[in-house]
């Protein structure tokens, strides 16, 4: 089989920067939603491409391993970076393998099968909305328009080791594949990126089309789309090079090695490595200069330390819980990271991201007591 790609990310039409990357280097595609703030989620989602990439050139473990090393690289770099600290990102990867899909997945990105007109999921949305449906909780339509929906329980980087979805699918010549972040899904509906993907013959003119489109539809987030048409035939298929935002390109492609599967190994070496290193009194230094906005007790609070925990061990405590219950910041689109960890230079910029989540809600208010006939 070979594969004819096409991919477009976009920063949307609310965002300030694009904090989604994407990977397609046949055989092997995926997109990535950073999380943590512009800055943190931009490394996040590229750090995690950029060590699949390359532990794909060297063939080093399993897909699903290499998925784990790049989870623990992200995490790393949110320890020992305070800039980047309780970053994290999705990530959902194809490695086409002759007549064979291999699909690992992390977080809320999707993965969509088109065969003939039939659009098949290929993916479960690790997200607590996700698992209320399962719960019998809300029902799938009261799930594609709730507030919480993209309040993730699962990512990479936030703890030193992630649980990765892992499965194969048997594609035929004629088939096409969908890999998107949420910006994609959060905007259209599985029946009309359906459609899409069925009137658009060109893969390239697809992923732009399902773009623009979510873009009109409101474009709230990053929007990132990549569509694999699947082929017949024993040559290859176009490179198409990491990007994002900025466009800057991984490196080429080297032949592949024999597979050795050190994987797991070279993981519990890093854990270990992991745990001396946060047993340094200067790390307890460092989480103690360490600031966040996040949830505590179903209310906005003000943290200390970073939103994560090492071996049952939690790197942060809580400072002041507000008045503000979250529920209520969570529909503001811009704080969405909240139960995440959005992260502050200081204490003082911890307490101006509360004032403007108040001043946010308080503006919400007033247009709705102007709507409602009332006065200002």
């Amino acid at each position: 089989m070979r594969i004819e790609a096409g991919a477009t990310t976009d920063v949307g039409r609310v965002r300030e920067g694009n904090e989604d990357s994407f990977l397609a280097a046949d055989p092997l595609y995926a997109v990535a939603d950073g999380m943590g703030g512009h800055r943190g989620g931009e490394v996040a989602s590229r750090l995690a491409l950029e060590t699949l990439d390359a532990l794909f050139r060297r063939s080093r473990g399993t897909l699903a391993d290499q998925i784990r090393e790049a989870n623990l690289a992200v995490f790393e770099r949110s320890v020992l970076d305070r800039k980047v600290a309780g970053m994290g990102t999705t990530l959902t990867a194809a490695a086409i393998e002759q007549d064979r899909l291999r699909l690992v997945h992390v977080g809320d990105s999707r993965a969509y099968l088109l065969r003939g007109e039939a659009l098949r999921r290929l993916t479960e949305d690790h997200t607590l909305v996700h698992e209320m449906v399962e719960r019998g909780e809300i029902t799938q339509r009261e799930a594609e328009v709730h507030p919480h929906r993209s309040v993730l329980t699962r990512a990479l980087g936030t703890e030193p080791d992630v649980a990765v979805d892992e499965h194969a699918v048997e594609l035929r010549d004629g088939d096409r594949l969908l890999l998107c972040t949420d910006g994609l899904t959060g905007m259209l509906p599985d029946e009309r990126i359906r459609e899409i993907l069925t009137e658009e013959a060109d893969p390239q003119g697809a992923a732009d089309r399902l773009v623009a489109e979510a873009n009109g539809e409101g474009g709230i987030d990053n929007i990132t789309a990549m569509v694999l048409d699947v082929r017949a035939s024993a040559s290859t298929g176009p490179r198409l090079d990491t990007e994002t935002l900025e466009g800057e390109p991984a490196a080429g492609l080297r032949p592949r090695e024999p597979r050795r599967r050190w994987g797991r190994a070279l993981a519990w070496v890093a854990g270990v490595t992991l745990a001396a290193v946060l047993a340094l009194t200067g790390i307890r230094l460092y989480l103690d200069a360490q600031w966040y906005v996040g949830v505590s007790g179903g209310h906005v609070s003000v943290f200390r330390g970073i939103p994560v925990k090492v071996i049952g061990l939690r790197l942060h405590s809580v400072v002041e819980v507000t008045e503000v219950p979250a529920r209520d910041a969570l529909a503001l689109a811009h704080f969405g990271e909240l139960p995440e960890g959005i992260p502050a230079e200081s204490r003082e910029g911890a307490e101006d991201i509360v004032d403007q989540i108040r001043a946010d809600l308080a503006a919400i208010q007033e247009i709705g007591n102007l709507g409602d006939g009332g006065t200002p």
